[in-house]
């Protein structure tokens, strides 16, 4: 007999989507990098992802600056540094400036996996070029044989005896609202003078005792703004901060004055009707030379 067959239909291969991209997945030992989801998906401009997932591929030590991503990238700087500021408004990057050993000021990037706050820790701070210090050991005195359990444990050595405690970043909240309110209208006068919430905390003191100083918030406006330079080596916020450290506060505003005190009417000047003279009277008339003149002239004649 022929072998049964069935007239069902086949079935559906539920392996493969009919539409959309399919993966051919590779296993990679060397040359990758991780970079999650939330990143690479991350809605907005290409540019963006593409400067992410180059930095992330960098390794440390390697400069990031504008000019060194044009040329790798074909963008220009507009794109570039546009790119730069989403990865640090939404906390993948991080721009400090910081005091080498020699005295020289270099911005350090740092760049995170996981935005700013959601990662388990910070990044560590740049160790200082200090040797540690070593915990003082007691030695017995040479002939002698310390008792068993005497012996004292040696206190670990710190690593940093005089590394200072870590600087709390200002809170936007803790500011006062009218420095911030200056701070925030810069972006009126210059477009380019936009400023992150860390930033804004930053400079609010400097402004604010500015404004205790009787400085009006127009005049620390035009201070900020004058003269501003066509291009910017930093960060607006680094501009801002020399012009509030290195300009001089204003005098403070003058005593007010005492009242007038009332001085003695001063009296016109008129002109002697008889030499001409100019002598101070309410009413034009004759000198006192002539009228002591005149005087004398009728007593003779009456004499």
């Amino acid at each position: 007999m022929a072998d049964p067959q069935s007239n069902a239909r086949l079935r559906a291969d539920a392996g493969a989507p009919t539409t959309g991209v399919i993966h051919v997945r590779t296993r990679l030992t060397a040359d990758f990098t991780v970079i999650s989801n939330a990143l690479a998906q991350r809605r907005g401009s290409a540019v963006t992802i593409g400067v992410a997932a180059y930095i992330a591929s960098l390794p440390d030590g390697s400069p990031v600056t504008i000019t060194a991503l044009c040329e790798h990238f074909s963008e220009g700087e507009i794109l570039i540094s546009r790119a730069l500021r989403e990865l640090e408004s939404a906390g993948y990057l991080e721009r400090r400036r910081e005091r080498t050993p020699t005295g020289q000021v270099r911005t350090r990037t740092y760049f995170y996996a996981v935005p700013r706050g959601e990662g388990p820790e910070d990044p560590p701070e740049p160790p200082k070029p200090r040797r540690a210090r070593t915990a003082d050991r007691e030695t017995p005195r040479r002939g002698t044989v310390p008792a068993p359990g005497s012996e004292k444990p040696a206190s670990p050595a710190p690593a940093f005896a005089d590394a200072a405690p870590e600087a709390v970043a200002p809170v936007l909240a803790d500011a006062a609202p009218e420095a911030v309110a200056v701070l925030t209208s810069l972006r009126r006068v210059d477009p380019r003078l936009v400023l992150s919430a860390q930033e804004a905390a930053r400079l609010a003191p400097a402004v604010a005792e500015w404004l205790a100083a009787g400085v009006g918030p127009r005049e620390i406006t035009e201070l900020l703004t004058v003269r501003l330079p066509d291009r910017f080596r930093a960060r607006p916020a680094s501009v801002l901060a020399f012009r509030l450290r290195e300009t001089p506060l204003p005098l403070p505003p003058r005593a007010p004055l005492p009242p007038d005190v009332e001085r003695p009417v001063v009296l016109p000047f008129q002109t002697c009707d008889g030499c001409e003279r100019a002598f101070r009277a309410e009413e034009p008339g004759h000198c006192r030379s002539c009228r002591d003149r005149l005087a004398g002239e009728g007593l003779r004649a009456a004499g």
